[in-house]
């Protein structure tokens, strides 16, 4: 009962004073319409940036956007909130001279405002000026020069990559013409035709020796068989025969073994020759399809070139705004309200509280009128 009373007799205060409630609201809510009239009005456009997957990706991924990679698309937001970018841009439209002599680091965090909207691939940039057609142009510079940011470093990374692969063609290009003018040399220097004619004309005078050999050893042996039927004088002669006969096998002998030793000469040679060609060969083949292959990468690599990285898309340059983004009279004059308000209704709470004999006074007129409703 006596809190219902306390709150009665405040209630009973505040009106008794009402003026000075009404007084502070009015005096709160002219302070802030003329602070709000003298404040520079400042308006703010904002330029958007659709962030797009790689042309090549596969459009499945390209619908599903995870919390990953929402996350890398902030790579974004350095480009367009970077230090250098924002001088250039300070310089480009004069900021120094409309915003005053401020650091460029506490003139980038009035003016400007970077952000991915929420669970979107949109980039926003927000600037915020006193004129509002610089503002506008000032965001959509930003929005351009993060573009062509984007697309330059695409272009740098390509030009790298492929870079990298025609370095690669070279080298390759280079092996094979090494093996190509060593595979030349080989065909003057060692040649195989020659020598295979030299050891099968060798090969052919052997056989005919070899014939030449057996026909004087026939020769013997049927002048053996005269022999014992011949007279002595006759037998003499015969003798003569097989002796020559036996020198002139030997000396076929001996060109039979000059001959033998001459093809495996020549047959080692051969060997030797065609082994190299053989292993020559195989480097050529092998060089020719390593530079077949790099080729190809090559021309997938300068294919692809345009299908690199994510694809920034202007989707909106911006508006010049007609309202002003600051001050926002009527916010201003609704939080005076509420503080000329709340103030008068603290004081006179904590002046209530030392004017003991005004309550008492009070509470006895309270309970007196209550006492006078139950009679």
């Amino acid at each position: 009962m006596a809190d219902t009373l306390d709150g009665l007799v405040y209630i009973n205060y505040v009106r008794s004073r009402w003026r000075v409630v009404a007084l502070s609201c009015l005096i709160a809510i002219v302070l802030a319409a003329g602070v709000s009239l003298l404040l520079t009005r400042q308006y703010t456009a904002t330029a958007r940036i659709v962030i797009e997957p790689p042309a090549g990706a596969d459009p499945r991924s390209a619908m599903a956007v995870s919390p990953i990679y929402l996350e890398s698309l902030k790579t974004y937001e350095q480009f367009a909130s970077s230090d250098s970018l924002f001088q250039k841009s300070a310089g480009r439209f004069q900021l120094a001279t409309l915003m005053g002599p401020l650091p460029i680091e506490s003139l980038k965090k009035r003016v400007m405002k970077v952000g991915l909207v929420r669970n979107t691939r949109i980039l926003e940039i927000a600037a915020t000026l006193p004129e509002a057609r610089k503002a506008q142009a000032l965001a959509h510079y930003v929005a351009e020069e993060t573009v062509a940011q984007n697309r330059s470093l695409i272009a740098q990374s390509g030009q790298e990559l492929v870079a990298g692969v025609e370095k690669q063609a070279g080298e390759a290009r280079a092996r094979l013409d090494r093996a190509e003018a060593e595979w030349s040399r080989l065909l003057v220097a060692e040649p195989v035709d020659s020598v295979q004619s030299a050891v099968e004309e060798a090969v052919a005078l052997r056989a005919k020796l070899g014939e030449q050999i057996a026909s004087a050893r026939l020769e013997i042996a049927d002048a053996g068989d005269r022999e014992r039927q011949s007279s002595p004088a006759e037998a003499d002669l015969l003798r003569k025969e097989q002796s020559n006969a036996r020198a002139r096998i030997e000396e076929l002998q001996r060109e039979v073994d000059s001959l033998d030793r001459q093809i495996a000469d020549k047959e080692r040679l051969l060997a030797q020759r065609q082994a190299r060609r053989e292993k020559l060969e195989a480097e050529r083949k092998s060089d020719q399809a390593a530079l077949t292959a790099v080729e190809a990468r090559l021309r997938d690599t300068r294919n692809d070139l345009g299908y690199r990285g994510e694809r920034l898309t202007i989707i909106d340059p911006g508006v010049v705004p007609e309202r002003p983004s600051s001050p926002n009279m009527p916010l201003n004059v609704a939080a005076a309200a509420l503080l000329g308000l709340l103030f008068p209704l603290v004081y006179l709470a904590l002046a209530l509280n030392f004017e003991p004999a005004r309550i008492s006074s009070g509470r006895d007129v309270l309970e007196a009128l209550t006492r006078a409703r139950h009679d």
